[in-house]
């Protein structure tokens, strides 16, 4: 079983019910052990401004599917809670599951990398991250708390 660690976030519609739908599904998952979940946390819109702020939280869970297999399994969650990949990248979403973390592992894929390339970036990922777990390591990039402090 490998750890692995999902972002999660919403801003259009009623973001803490939908995020807490994630959680359930993502608990229901075969194969998926729903280990921990953040609290969540009001944040500001990144890269596209001009879209309502987001609802951000984060999930430990243990699995035994590959990194790609997770990684499905999320798109396929956001799909049956009314995901719909159109517009801007960034742009406003009912829900957006990520594969931030997969153990210690490093993933360079055409549609999957993992870490998530700007995770180390992102305070509305690494704050619930830190306080999931305030000793986890970002492959390649160092401690969470370190990334955090990096970027006041």
């Amino acid at each position: 079983m490998t750890r692995a660690y999902v972002g999660l976030g919403a801003n259009l519609g009623d973001r803490e019910q939908m995020l807490q739908l994630a959680f359930e599904r993502l608990a229901a998952e075969p194969s998926v052990e729903l280990i921990a979940t953040s609290q969540l946390r009001e944040t500001d819109p990144v890269d596209f401004l001009d879209q309502p702020r987001f609802l951000n939280g984060a999930a430990a869970v243990e699995t035994d599917l590959s990194p790609r297999q997770l990684f499905a399994r999320l798109q396929l969650i956001e799909c049956e809670l009314g995901r719909r990949r159109a517009g801007h990248r960034a742009g406003p979403r009912v829900i957006d599951l990520d594969l931030l973390l997969y153990g210690s592992e490093i993933v360079n894929e055409p549609e999957l990398v993992i870490p998530h390339p700007r995770l180390h970036l992102r305070r509305f990922a690494l704050e619930p991250l830190a306080e999931l777990d305030p000793e986890l390591e970002v492959p390649g990039k160092g401690p969470v708390g370190a990334l955090l402090a990096g970027l006041n």
